[in-house]
């Protein structure tokens, strides 16, 4: 459904989510809790800390954290980062001139799931989807 960088993003932001008290974790820390490969993980939370989702600290007690709380960010901000308008898929079948009045066979039922997936993912913030039950574990972090 997603890319592996949306993936991998998702499951980053998700780890420090669940830091206590939105301490900072390293990178290193992070790429191993949310198993993804280190530089990989490293240009994904490049792209994050540009978009203004993280914030980075050098020495002693640096690393990533989150910039605003995760009730905030919604899905939706961090999917259209990555995958663009893959966010909000248009026709099923790919056609650009799809619409209610010149629609392609898939038309009705595709509108009503893309309706549902849109709304889940505006919905739906980083803050709800770390307290689920998810088997992946906080990375540490560096207080």
């Amino acid at each position: 459904m997603f890319s592996t960088t949306c993936e991998y993003a998702l499951r980053a932001l998700v780890g420090l989510a669940r830091v206590p008290n939105g301490d900072a974790v390293l990178g290193r820390d992070l790429a191993r809790s949310a198993q993804i490969p280190a530089n990989y993980l490293s240009k994904i939370l490049l792209t994050l800390r540009n978009a203004g989702i993280l914030t980075t600290a050098r020495g002693t007690g640096g690393g990533y954290r989150l910039r605003k709380s995760p009730e905030k960010i919604r899905l939706l901000d961090i999917v259209e980062l990555f995958d663009g308008a893959r966010a909000k898929p248009a026709c099923l079948l790919g056609g650009k001139a799809c619409t209610d009045e010149d629609p392609c066979p898939a038309h009705e039922s595709w509108r009503d799931i893309r309706s549902a997936y849109v709304e889940f993912l505006e919905s739906t913030t980083l803050a709800k989807v770390a307290q689920s039950d998810l088997k992946s574990e906080a990375p540490r972090s560096r207080s």
